[in-house]
């Protein structure tokens, strides 16, 4: 249930107000009944005073009263209280409301204690309760005589008098208190309500900004802080409404990008379930319906991209990059890549790009196919015209001219031959049809092994090689072949391109769970522009210089696909005139 703002305020007011009256309430009666007390008392003690006048002045010649029950009666009559008369010795002489019979019967009165206070103080008080009139009296005596002590004169008056006094103060403290808090409460009521009134204006317009409608802005204008509220209220409304209509252009902006892109788009929250799909992803997977706030199996029913999805946000990975083929209508290829989006150091979600390279792996595979057709059908022919050539050469030919050309017939063929085996073992890995064994080897004999096979052209070139193969180093997981081609085609690269008299330095160690081996040659480098293209198919950095040497443009690629075939990474490191340093990593056995 809502309370008004008015109320709250009243009813603020309203307790603060009995909270401080009630506190005044009790100071006052407080004060009040010891006013009264001590107004009571001097006014007794004013007329008690005045009584001993009086009986001082009818005391005769020799001191003695004549009849001085008839005076306690007398004056207890006028001044409406109860006088006793009381002689030296404590014998009780006259009471204003006992008479003759009932005086004689009383006790002595010389150890009340108003009379032993009255005897050594002159004047004597006490408060307690009379056994002769059966009340709570409060007592007052004073010694009386003009020359000597005669006597005392006692005045009593009821404790209930008292009481009733105190009584009426309370009750005209509780009325006046009752009125002021009347009074209070309709003053609060009133300025609540003045108050709240701006207020109540400020509220609805709040609601209506939550409506999405700007257009109201508050009537205040004072020059308080409800009117500091009501300005930033209106300065407020027209930030939203400016940041609202940006939102609006850019989402509308954001939603013709995604639908005009041809890659699909999905978008995850951090509980993996999918926020948003544009339309290419849509007509993709043939999807018509709602997607928001379900986990993408359910939309796409693809188990590989729930896979991808869990991983990003189990954090498992970074980046995720991964092919997929949907069979359903009709058999695409999709190239998946996916990241997590962090804001803050806090996991909200994940992208995910998806495109369509089903083409480019047709183009690919029909690549593929013809080079190892062209180059199975150019096989025959051409290792027909190297034997021929050598067969030719062998022969003894006088024309110097003739057995020049067969030699030229038979490098060139030996050349065509080298270029179509390697195109052929490059179709082999891309296509997945090399067949690689994977065993745990050592690396040192393999190295020796490529060493020994090139040991001739090193030493034509004059070249100093020195290995570094710790003691402790593990085994690798390897085809032996494949590994010992990767070693051939980067040694014989060092050779081709080092300096005469160069050297060849070959480093091996161990990195997490892989072997690295680094070759490092000094010699003509490869200028940093190159060196992202080194690992491609035919490209050369000097394509004359590679033609002379011999070098086919494809032995690098082939180094790539091997390493990548065995899940280790391959790159390289060159500067100009210094040399360079081929590095690649093989997983330990």
């Amino acid at each position: 249930m809502k309370i008004k703002l008015s109320k709250k305020i009243t009813l603020i007011f309203c307790l603060a107000i009995i909270f401080c009256l009630a506190i005044g309430y009790f100071y006052i009666t407080f004060h009040l009944k010891k006013y009264a007390e001590n107004n009571l008392e001097n006014n007794l003690k004013h007329l008690l005073l005045l009584g001993r006048d009086l009986l001082e002045i009818e005391l005769n010649s020799k001191n003695i009263l004549s009849n001085a029950d008839a005076l306690a009666d007398k004056m207890g009559k006028h001044q409406d209280l109860r006088v006793t008369i009381i002689t030296k010795d404590g014998t009780v002489i006259g009471d204003s409301e006992l008479n003759t019979s009932e005086i004689k019967k009383l006790e002595n009165h010389l150890n009340r204690p108003e009379i032993q206070e009255a005897i050594t103080k002159g004047l004597g008080i006490s408060k307690r309760y009379s056994f002769t009139t059966k009340k709570y009296l409060l007592y007052m005596a004073v010694p009386f005589g003009k020359d000597t002590q005669l006597g005392f004169l006692r005045y009593a008056i009821p404790i209930s008098y008292i009481e009733a006094i105190k009584g009426e103060l309370k009750k005209i403290t509780v009325v006046t208190l009752i009125l002021m808090l009347l009074i209070s409460l309709i003053f609060t009521f009133i300025i609540s309500s003045v108050i709240s009134k701006p207020l109540l204006e400020i509220v609805k317009i709040a609601k209506a900004m939550s409506d999405g409608d700007f257009s109201k802005k508050p009537h205040i204008y004072s020059k308080d802080e409800i009117g500091d509220l009501a300005l930033a209220l209106s300065h407020l409304s027209e930030e939203i409404k400016i940041k609202i209509d940006k939102i609006k252009h850019d989402s509308a902006k954001l939603d013709a990008v995604l639908n005009s892109m041809f890659e699909g788009i999905m978008v995850v929250n951090e509980k993996g379930n999918i926020i948003l799909l544009n339309s290419s992803l849509k007509k993709l997977f043939f999807i018509d319906s709602p997607s928001e706030d379900k986990p993408p199996l359910e939309v796409i029913r693809n188990t590989q991209i729930q896979d991808i999805v869990n991983k990003i946000l189990e954090g498992k990975q970074n980046l995720i990059s991964k092919e997929i083929i949907i069979t359903q209508p009709e058999e695409i290829i999709l190239k998946v890549n996916a990241v997590p989006i962090i804001k803050n150091d806090i996991l909200e979600g994940a992208v995910l790009v998806f495109h369509d390279i089903t083409e480019i792996r047709k183009l690919e595979r029909i690549r593929q196919d013809f080079v190892a057709n062209v180059s199975h059908e150019l096989r025959t022919p051409i290792s027909s015209i190297k034997g021929y050539a050598e067969t030719l050469l062998d022969e003894n030919i006088d024309d110097k001219d003739k057995r020049e050309f067969i030699n030229i017939i038979y490098q060139d063929a030996n050349r065509l031959a080298n270029l179509i085996n390697d195109l052929l073992d490059l179709s082999k890995i891309e296509s997945g049809k090399m067949k690689m064994v994977f065993t745990p080897l050592d690396i040192n004999p393999i190295l020796n092994k490529c060493l020994k096979v090139l040991e001739k052209y090193i030493k034509e070139k004059q070249l100093s090689v020195s290995v570094n193969i710790p003691d402790n180093i593990p085994k690798v997981m390897a085809d032996e072949k494949r590994l010992s081609q990767v070693f051939l085609n980067i040694l014989d690269n060092a050779i081709k391109y080092n300096l005469k008299g160069g050297a060849i330095k070959i480093n091996i160690s161990t990195i997490d769970k892989f072997v690295q081996i680094d070759i490092s040659d000094t010699g003509i480098g490869i200028p940093e522009q190159d060196l992202h293209r080194i690992f491609e198919r035919f490209y050369r950095v000097d394509k004359g210089r590679s033609r002379e040497l011999g070098g086919t443009g494809l032995g690098l690629s082939i180094v790539k696909h091997i390493v990548l075939a065995h899940n280790g990474q391959v790159w390289v490191k060159s500067k100009i005139g210094q040399g360079s340093t081929f590095s690649f990593t093989i997983p330990q056995a």
